[in-house]
């Protein structure tokens, strides 16, 4: 993947599988990236854990919850 280092990101259904993936890869590349998730705790929860791996490894990312 080229680099994207003043790229923003919008990822739907990324709490989870391929767009977790998606997501993980985006901001690998240097893109900051917004975790989009459906309602819920449960998916609230599996959302931040996709922002705390991709700041954990240096990136940016925050979640939205839609």
């Amino acid at each position: 993947m080229p680099r994207l280092p003043e790229a923003n990101a919008l990822v739907t259904g990324a709490s989870r599988g391929i767009g977790r993936g998606i997501a993980e890869g985006l901001a690998d590349a240097g893109a900051s990236v917004a975790v989009n998730h459906p309602p819920g705790d449960g998916e609230r929860e599996t959302a931040a854990d996709v922002v705390d791996a991709i700041t954990g490894a240096g990136g940016e990312a925050i979640a939205l919850e839609g």
